[in-house]
Parts: C-alpha cells; sequence; structure tokens
C-alpha cells in the first residue's frame, strides 16, 4: 500500500518539476525584451505552450518513459498543463459554467500550435515554423522576432533531443539560453532589402 502511494508521489513531484522548468523558460525576460514577445497573458500563454510543445513533441519519439509515471510521461505534462489553466481561469474570475468551454478553446489552442509546430519541425519547413511563431506568439506576420523565435525553437528540440530520457523521468529539464540566440543573418537584394 505504502509503495503505490509513494510512486504517485515521485510521479506527481516529476511532472511538476518539469513542468516548473518549462513556465520559467516560458517567462523568460529576454523574450519580452529581446525578441519583442508581447509581454500579456497572451504572450505568455504561446510561450510556455511553445515550451510545451516541443517537450511533448520529444517525449512522442519515446513513448511510455516509465512506467510508475502512468502510460505516458507526455499525457501527463499535458494534463498537469490543463489543471494549472483550469485553476489561471477560475482565479481569473471566469464562472464554473464557463470554464469548460474555456478549457476546451485551450486545448484545441494547444494542440492546434503543437501540430503546427512539430509538423514544421518534421519537414524542415522554416517558412511554415516562421508563420506559425509569428501568428501565434506575436499575433503579427513577418516579424523579426519570430525569426529569432525559429532559430530557437531548433535549438530546443536539438537539446531536448540530446537530453537523456531518464532526465526526463528524473524531472531534470534544461533548455538553452535565448539571450545566446542571434538573430537569423537576412540575405539582401541589390536594391539592399532584406529578403
Amino acid at each position: 500500500m505504502i509503495l503505490p502511494m509513494f510512486r504517485r508521489r515521485t510521479a506527481a513531484a516529476t511532472i511538476a518539476a518539469l513542468y516548473g522548468v518549462i513556465v520559467a523558460q516560458g517567462r523568460s525576460p529576454v523574450f519580452y525584451a529581446d525578441y519583442g514577445a508581447p509581454d500579456t497573458v497572451e504572450g505568455r500563454f504561446d510561450l510556455l505552450v511553445l515550451h510545451l510543445a516541443l517537450l511533448l513533441r520529444r517525449l512522442d519519439a519515446e513513448p511510455a518513459v516509465r512506467p510508475d509515471l502512468g502510460p505516458d510521461l507526455g499525457q501527463a505534462l499535458f494534463d498537469h498543463f490543463c489543471h494549472d489553466m483550469d485553476g489561471g481561469l477560475r482565479e481569473l474570475g471566469v464562472g464554473d459554467l464557463a470554464v469548460p468551454k474555456q478549457m476546451r478553446d485551450i486545448a484545441q489552442s494547444f494542440y492546434g500550435r503543437l501540430n503546427a509546430y512539430a509538423g514544421a519541425l518534421a519537414t524542415g519547413d522554416e517558412p511554415a515554423l516562421v508563420g506559425a511563431l509569428s501568428r501565434n506568439v506575436f499575433g503579427v506576420p513577418d516579424t523579426a522576432g519570430a525569426a529569432r523565435l525559429a532559430v530557437y525553437v531548433h535549438a530546443v528540440a536539438g537539446a531536448l533531443e540530446r537530453q537523456e530520457r531518464g532526465d526526463f523521468c528524473r524531472g531534470v529539464l534544461s533548455f538553452p539560453d535565448p539571450g545566446h540566440i542571434s538573430p537569423p543573418a537576412t540575405e539582401s537584394t541589390g536594391t539592399g532589402t532584406a529578403r
């Protein structure tokens, strides 16, 4: 009886640790000060979703990471995210009757973004990645911040691929420093305009 209870607590602590790193990374001031991401509820939500989506993409490559974390570590993380969003909505004063609809909208937004980012990374479609980041994070087309964020996304994807799955099982997760990501070099035409 004690062992299953201990495992549940261990799994919960692991998920909370991973989610805490994701939230902290999404709140890094450099995204708002240097990349130009909007420092709003929506902007912070989208940066949280971006980091969670990138980790879920990585975990999807290795399902069933550890049995005592449930059938899927990624699902447990998504459930934790939903619980966090539900609590956030209630703190903002959203009524009990409206919360389920808002949560459906959040889930749809999340999966739409996950599919857009994962699809662009899988196919190497850089314009699609920059476009998705521009729409979702910045809310406007063709921002320099979105192009720089795309470089960061590739750095994150590479860093996550190099991390051992055992790290995730222990709640250990690290992201690259977004401040060390340089904006992409722009090519110029004969008239001196960036392409």
